[in-house]
C-alpha cells in the first residue's frame, strides 16, 4: 500500500494504524542478492501482530507568534500521547509536515521537530520520518505584519543545547533536520538516503524481522521524499529508479510484502480520492479540501503497480 497524505492541518493531526501479521519468509525463499548492501532491521516480537501508528500533518510551529499556534501544538501532543498509550503501537511513522517551517522564526527549527516526536520518544517507541512540503519551507512574512500594528512581539524559545534561541528567519534544511533526529534519538530508523538523490532527503528502506529469526523479513518499509518546500513537489525519476533497483536487489522474488510511505499524494490518487461525504471515524478536513497532488508523475506508480509485493 502506498501511503500518502495531503498537505494541510485543519484542527487536529491525522493518524491511522497498520497491522502486520507475522509470516516470516526464509532467506532461501526470498532469494536476496548475497552482494546486496545490508538493510537495517527493526525487531518484532515473534508470532504477534505488529502495529504501526502513523501521524501526519502535525504542523508544529504553525502561527508560532500567536496564542493559537502553541495551543494547537500542545493539543497535538495530548492527542498523540493518548493514542500511543491506548493503542501501544510497536512502531510510529511521522508522515511529513511534522512542522510548518514557513511560520517558524528561529534559526534551528529542530526544536519544533523534537517537540512533535517527543510523545513517541518519551515512551521509547521506535520511529521513522519522511518529509512533507512544509518541513523546510522558507519563512513567509504574514501580510498583517505590514499593517498599522506592525510586527508583533516575537517570543523565541529559550536556548538549549539542541538549538539557538536567537530569532532568525532562515529556517533549517532537510538534511540538518534529519541529521538532528538521527543523532538525538537512538531508536530512530530514519535515514538521509543516498547522496545521489539529494536534495531529496529521507529516501530509505529497512526490514521488520522477528527477534528469534532476524534473517527472515516480515516486511520491507520504504520511505520516499515527495518534495515541496525547498524544491519541487515531485517523486523524481531518479527516486523511482532507486526504488526499482533496490527492491529487486533485496527482494527479487517479491515474496516479502513491501509498504511504501510518502507525503504528497500522487496524480493517480487525485483521480480516485473521495470528494465528499467521507463518514466517521474519519474527521477533520477530508470533506473540506481537494487533493493537492504532486506536480508531475515520473514513473513510481507504474513501478508499484507492476510489483505484486507492494501492499
Amino acid at each position: 500500500m502506498a501511503v500518502s497524505s495531503s498537505a494541510a492541518r485543519f484542527a487536529v493531526l491525522s493518524f491511522t494504524f497498520l497491522f502486520l501479521n507475522q509470516h516470516p519468509v526464509s532467506p532461501a525463499m526470498v532469494g536476496s542478492d548475497p552482494d546486496a548492501s545490508p538493510v537495517k532491521r527493526l525487531p518484532a516480537t515473534p508470532r504477534s501482530p505488529f502495529k504501526i501508528a502513523l501521524f501526519a500533518d502535525l504542523h508544529f510551529g504553525e502561527d508560532a507568534w500567536t496564542d493559537w499556534g502553541p495551543r494547537q501544538d500542545a493539543k497535538s501532543v495530548c492527542v498523540m500521547s493518548t493514542v500511543l498509550d491506548d493503542e501501544v503501537p510497536d512502531f510510529v511513522v511521522y508522515l511529513g509536515d511534522v512542522i510548518t517551517a514557513n511560520n517558524i522564526m528561529i534559526a534551528n527549527t529542530s526544536s519544533y521537530w523534537d517537540q512533535a516526536l517527543s510523545p513517541t520518544r518519551l515512551r521509547g517507541i521506535p520511529l521513522a520520518s519522511v518529509f512533507g512540503n512544509h518541513d523546510d519551507t522558507a519563512f513567509e512574512w504574514p501580510l498583517e505584519w505590514f499593517s498599522a500594528p506592525g510586527i508583533p512581539p516575537v517570543h523565541c524559545p529559550v536556548a538549549n543545547s539542541s538549538f539557538s534561541g536567537d530569532c532568525c528567519f532562515g529556517g533549517t534544511q532537510r538534511l540538518q533536520l534529519m541529521t538532528n533526529e538521527i543523532e538525538q534519538y537512538a531508536l530512530s530508523y530514519s535515514s538521509k538516503g543516498p547522496k545521489d538523490l539529494w536534495p531529496s532527503i529521507s529516501n530509505y528502506v529497512f526490514q521488520i524481522s522477528p527477534t528469534d529469526n532476524p534473517q527472515s523479513p516480515l516486511a520491507y518499509l520504504y520511505f520516499l521524499d515527495s518534495g515541496g518546500g525547498s524544491y519541487s513537489e515531485v517523486l523524481s525519476n531518479a527516486q523511482s529508479e532507486w526504488f526499482k533497483t533496490r527492491s529487486l536487489e533485496i527482494n527479487p522474488d517479491s515474496r516479502v510484502p513491501e509498504l511504501i510511505f510518502w507525503h504528497i499524494p500522487s496524480k493517480a490518487y487525485e483521480k480516485v480520492a473521495p470528494w465528499s461525504g467521507v463518514p466517521r471515524p474519519c474527521v477533520g478536513s477530508i470533506n473540506k479540501e481537494t487533493v493537492a497532488s504532486q506536480e508531475a508523475e515520473t514513473g513510481i506508480m507504474e513501478i508499484l503497480e507492476k510489483r505484486p509485493s507492494v501492499k
